[in-house]
């Protein structure tokens, strides 16, 4: 298909379909980078190899797959034209993703309480990696959140219906991909030592 083709609008939401797109790619390798550091400094004498995730994390994993499914749910919503429906989806999304940090944080503390800090004389290098890897990730869910904000905002706004949803799906696009992106993380932290 030429991407020069098609109505200004019709190439607008190309642009910025294909800007989500590479951004997700960049994501994908900062974490790809760091997911493959960790598998390299695990062969360091230091390294944890009997280490224990958070129970936590597993909860946090819990409650970000289901964020997915509402979001799911309130794009249905939206296509058949149930705003109520939808604010209530959207809402219940935005609950669960404060859910997820405030579990990841709960997480950190539970790392605390076995004697691991992110930095200093109580660091352990792979306690670190942790921190760094959850912390980036949580930074990319307050991001996540913020889109969700803005698209409860607009939907409030009646900005959104069955054949307009360009932001709504960018949205959705970016929070499943952090979704996907913390079920990844967490198998991957889970299961290499």
């Amino acid at each position: 298909m030429d991407l020069t083709q098609g109505t200004q609008e019709e190439k607008n939401s190309r642009a910025k379909k294909m800007m989500l797109w590479f951004g997700i790619v960049s994501l994908i390798m900062s974490f790809a980078g760091w997911t493959s550091a960790f598998v390299v400094s695990s062969s360091r004498p230091d390294w944890l190899k009997d280490f224990q995730l958070p129970s936590a994390f597993i909860v946090s994993t819990v409650v970000i797959i289901i964020s997915s499914a509402t979001f799911i749910l309130a794009k249905r919503a939206l296509k058949s034209g149930n705003n109520k429906g939808t604010m209530l989806w959207l809402f219940a999304t935005l609950i669960l993703g404060f859910i997820f940090i405030f579990n990841q944080f709960s997480g950190f503390q539970q790392i605390i309480d076995l004697g691991y800090n992110f930095t200093g004389p109580t660091s352990n290098v792979t306690m670190s990696y942790i921190y760094l890897i959850a912390l980036v990730h949580i930074l990319h869910v307050v991001v996540g959140l913020i889109c969700l904000l803005v698209v409860i905002y607009n939907h409030f706004k009646q900005k959104y219906n069955a054949t307009n949803m360009l932001g709504f799906e960018l949205a959705a696009t970016f929070w499943h991909f952090i979704d996907i992106l913390w079920v990844y993380l967490f198998l991957f932290l889970y299961f290499v030592r």
